[in-house]
């Protein structure tokens, strides 16, 4: 367009800004979508999909050369060699930590975003997420209930395609399912028992994932669980292969990768934005796109940083800051609290396929009635599976009695960890490090952030609770593991710009409008006021088409 002018922007083209730019687009919006890294292509760039541990040099795991350029990613699963160019580069793009303050930060730097890596679990929050805050004290309330999100529930469910079984609790609204993955043998026996052993009070239910289980707009999952090398039949949910088909369908959107949004400029005198300042990631070319609203979906960190570069001569600590709350209660779901055991007496039995997906135990723990010396909680997340060919046989080492052992599967054992809830800490912040730049010679983001005495304290009660449920429905063997308790792991980043009711304590309002300027919008994880122990993602969807719903309204009204 002309003179780079477009009605809206859209920074970031993950989860969240994926269905922004949808939103906007079939609402009229001529949309510029701003990624900061490469282009990926729906199928055509899923390069790795069909591709098997065989094919890579190195059976697709890592090498002394990846742990060497790669120290922050290695920490944990991301470092692999079959999709490492979609992992943000920890040489290019560094950042910093506060002294035995770790944060394990992992990050998708292309089209798509972290769209195309996630674990897909999707669930809703009940009103007792949402009140939580107000009723203990902690931090501020939220602006909003579950009834002003669920219709958004509702609307971005039957358009992303949310599979699971309806199980009429109050603590986990059911959403508007396609039909559930099917509980393999060992975990339909397990969930049965456990119904008996805890009175109806804790449950045992596959996991809700955002996969079309039917054939929904020609995705289809076909059971491979290779979902994070990009999925050639659109089985699972994506920026690909829902939101960024139905935005190009309107003619209205334009895609610029390799766009690093440096700031938001802003016109004090209107108070209102007027676009934003990119730096060309290739050629280090400076360019300004204007619109009259933004939409700021960089995930969580990014989204702070870019708030926080966007620093004026009103708000010297950056656009949203006159709270004090820019960058601060940092929240992330802590993991690595796992148990696990063998199962016995389903020797003669097997599954079909690779289920994308597992079993979920929703929270229990200061829910009816029950009282712990922490507050709010943790569910848990795993599966039951048949050892493969690899499983350790001790009795042979080579020959004919070998190979026929590796013919038969191994035992049956059943995993979980717990995702326990992290409070909201004003201390937990992340700030600009004027000492350290990365690639562009932009500076980076330094971490200030830990776990406290309330998680530490939870996740005693996740160890000790998952293996006395395992010892409880039979598994022998029983082991349980403590261990990286660091924020980072989840990859669940929330907070850094909280929604509230008033601007002196929070950086956006109830419709994800930031306080000092109305006409952008802030709708990944950033925005969080608390974190529940569930994954977010939904949560995120329902929020950015709300707040998109909002944008359109305000426009035609001339009220931003």
């Amino acid at each position: 367009m002309a003179d780079n002018t477009y009605d809206a922007i859209v920074i970031g083209s993950g989860i969240s800004g994926g269905w922004a730019a949808k939103e906007l687009c079939e609402k009229g919006l001529k949309t510029i979508m701003l990624e900061r890294g490469m282009d990926i292509k729906h199928v055509k760039d899923y390069t790795e999909a069909n591709k098997e541990a065989w094919d890579y040099p190195h059976r697709g795991g890592r090498t002394q050369e990846m742990l060497k350029d790669y120290p922050k990613l290695q920490r944990d699963y991301p470092l692999n060699e079959r999709n490492l160019s979609w992992w943000a580069s920890d040489k290019d793009s560094p950042y910093t930590e506060v002294e035995g303050k770790r944060f394990d930060w992992f990050r998708g730097y292309h089209v798509g975003g972290r769209s195309l890596m996630w674990g897909r679990q999707s669930y809703r929050w009940s009103d007792m997420y949402f009140e939580e805050n107000a009723k203990q004290g902690i931090a501020i309330d939220w602006p909003v209930r579950y009834k002003d999100i669920e219709p958004w529930y509702n609307y971005v469910e039957k358009i992303a395609g949310i599979s699971g079984s309806v199980e009429h609790l109050p603590e986990l609204p059911d959403s508007k399912f396609l039909p559930a993955m099917e509980l393999n043998c060992v975990e339909k026996d397990m969930a049965a028992k456990m119904k008996t052993l805890y009175n109806g009070n804790r449950k045992f239910i596959i996991g809700r994932v955002a996969h079309a289980t039917t054939v929904m707009d020609g995705r289809k999952c076909e059971y491979r669980n290779k979902c994070w090398y990009g999925c050639p039949f659109g089985g699972y949910f994506s920026t690909q292969s829902v939101t960024l088909p139905a935005a190009m369908k309107t003619g209205n959107l334009t895609v610029r990768p390799w766009s690093i949004v440096t700031k938001i400029l802003y016109d004090k005198d209107k108070k209102r934005a007027t676009g934003v300042e990119i730096l060309d990631a290739e050629t280090n070319k400076t360019y300004v796109y204007n619109a009259k609203i933004v939409f700021v979906n960089a995930s969580a960190l990014n989204s702070a940083w870019i708030l926080m570069n966007s620093a004026t001569d009103v708000w010297p600590d950056g656009l949203g800051s006159s709270s004090g709350e820019l960058g601060h209660n940092v929240m992330d779901h802590h993991l690595n609290v796992s148990v696990s055991g063998t199962i016995e007496g389903y020797e003669d039995k097997y599954y079909f396929g690779r289920r994308a997906n597992g079993i979920y135990i929703p929270r229990y723990r200061n829910f009816f009635g029950d009282k712990r010396d922490y507050l709010r909680g943790f569910g848990y997340q795993g599966s039951a599976s048949r050892q493969g060919w690899n499983h350790e046989v001790a009795e042979y080492s080579i020959g004919g009695e070998f190979k026929d052992a590796l013919t038969e599967p191994g035992s049956w054992t059943f995993g979980m960890g717990g995702f326990g809830e992290t409070l909201p800490y004003h201390e937990n912040k992340i700030t600009l490090d004027k000492t350290v730049k990365d690639k562009w010679g932009l500076n980076v983001l330094s971490f200030d952030t830990e776990l406290k005495e309330n998680e530490l304290k939870m996740r005693k009660d996740m160890l000790e609770d998952g293996k006395e449920m395992l010892e409880a429905l039979g598994a022998k063997n029983v082991k349980g593991n403590d261990r990286n308790p660091y924020l980072g792991r989840g990859i669940h980043e929330m907070g850094t710009a909280r929604m509230g009711k008033d601007p002196k304590t929070s950086v956006l309002n109830k419709w994800n409008q930031v306080w000092d300027a109305p006409n952008v919008f802030v709708t990944d994880g950033a925005f969080m006021t608390s974190a529940a122990c569930q994954n977010p993602s939904l949560t995120y969807m329902a929020f950015t088409a709300r707040a998109a719903d909002h944008a359109v309204s305000e426009l035609k009204k001339n009220n931003i």
